[in-house]
């Protein structure tokens, strides 16, 4: 407890610390937090308020509304946003001269340190704008013929299940769908499932190594590791993988991974990367034409004509931000929020979640919630338009509910305040439907 003594002394300091403020001489609230005690468990961090206070002082956003969907593109931090800034003006002054022979060179070292955290060779990397652009290089650009298989789950994403409905249209290969469980109990049986379907006409396989509509993680290694073997391209679509948690590429024995940069990584919206196994580089034929001498170069994945260089340089930024934290201790700060709220209805008559809340593999900062009676438009306008908190409705011909994804920024108190709404949601004291 503090002494009426320090009591005064903590309060002469914030008085004083707001007169600076004003007048402009108060240093400015952290861009970045200090970098967390490696010798802590991570778990023990994760309940660590202290420390998360410097990461979501870090974060400028708006707390007049609680945003619980982080998934779909997630605010970057100040330390990012003032990168951005900073090069889009120096780019202004000459930009033939200032982005081009200046800033543009850069982006070799994001590609390094992509290529570091991803545990992929350097040559392997190439920087996107987006998920789609990455996946789509992949889907668009392998050589396939009439009657050729490809292989998806129900759970893939639409805009890559158009990929590849178009290339059905259009050249006659054939697209095969794998049902995934809802929520997924056993991943051997899934994992079967996926190679039972594969024959000798199976070219190509995408796979999420997240899904989007129910935050499971799906066991995409044993897939990609059997269909490799058999000489089967394997693309993994990492949109919400990437720097949610821990992996390696090697984990995942794929021959192509596409990730949105500007989700879990907090890097600028816009910014995406493309892995391509070396070796499979030279039979993938880029979106945009590239010459010959470059068919065994990851760089003509990036041959899309003028572009600014200060988002895909802000990507260093975001890494930088994302070592501080620590990318286990980031993840099980994410389940530990998302834990606390579930927790609270998981046992409650008609509440179900679409993955195994006591599988430490199967999730982490996503989380989906149907409470029965409740359609989930109706209660994400519910949560909306009564107490600012914005989720997004699942609608699935097999399952529906919320998605509920908190980030690093979000507090307990806003945890806690949704917590308190859905358990008398579900407790029903309160009904969304009136």
């Amino acid at each position: 407890m503090l002494t009426r003594r320090q009591s005064f002394k903590t309060l002469a300091g914030l008085i004083l610390h707001s007169h600076l403020l004003s007048r402009g001489l108060a240093p400015a609230r952290p861009s970045t937090p200090p970098s967390p005690d490696a010798t802590r468990p991570a778990g023990a961090i994760a309940r660590d308020e202290s420390y998360w206070r410097w990461v979501q002082a870090a974060f400028d956003v708006d707390r007049s509304i609680l945003n619980l969907n982080n998934g779909g593109v997630c605010p970057a931090p100040r330390l990012v946003m003032d990168a951005v800034k900073r090069y889009l003006d120096y780019s202004n002054l000459a930009p033939a001269y200032t982005m081009w022979r200046h800033l543009e060179p850069n982006i070799e070292t994001v590609r390094t340190e992509l290529a570091r955290m991803l545990g992929a060779d350097r040559e392997e990397v190439a920087i996107t704008r987006n998920a789609s652009e990455s996946l789509q290089i992949l889907q668009f650009g392998l050589d396939l013929r009439p009657g050729d298989e490809v292989i998806l789950t129900e759970h893939t994403y639409p805009r890559m299940k158009n990929a590849w409905f178009q290339r059905q249209r259009r050249e006659g290969i054939r697209v095969k769908i794998v049902p995934v469980p809802t929520p997924l109990m056993d991943p051997d049986d899934f994992v079967n499932r996926y190679l039972d379907a594969i024959t000798p006409r199976t070219r190509a396989l995408l796979i999420s190594h997240v899904v989007n509509i129910t935050g499971q993680i799906l066991p995409v290694g044993p897939i990609c590791r059997e269909a490799t073997r058999k000489g089967i391209f394997t693309i993994v679509d990492g949109a919400h993988a990437f720097a949610h948690f821990p992996f390696t590429i090697d984990d995942l024995h794929c021959d192509g991974y596409g990730t949105s940069l500007h989700k879990w990584l907090y890097a600028p919206i816009g910014t995406g990367m493309l892995y391509v196994r070396r070796d499979r580089i030279k039979n993938v034929w880029p979106l945009m034409a590239a010459t010959p001498e470059q068919d065994d170069n990851i760089r003509k994945f990036e041959e899309i004509g003028t572009h600014p260089a200060a988002l895909h340089n802000a990507i260093a930024d975001a890494i930088f931000f994302n070592r501080r934290i620590g990318i286990e201790q980031k993840a099980a700060r994410l389940r530990y929020l998302n834990l606390r709220w579930a927790r609270r209805i998981r046992h409650l008559p008609g509440v179900q979640f679409m993955t195994d809340l006591d599988r430490a593999d199967a999730w982490y900062g996503i989380l989906v919630v149907n409470i029965e009676g409740i359609p989930p438009e109706k209660l994400q306008q519910y949560l909306w338009n009564k107490h600012r908190i914005y989720v997004v409705a699942i609608k699935h011909e097999r399952f529906e509910g919320i998605r509920v994804t908190p980030n690093v920024y979000t507090t307990l108190d806003e945890i806690d305040r949704f917590g308190d709404i859905m358990e008398a949601i579900a407790r029903r004291r309160i009904n969304p439907l009136l």
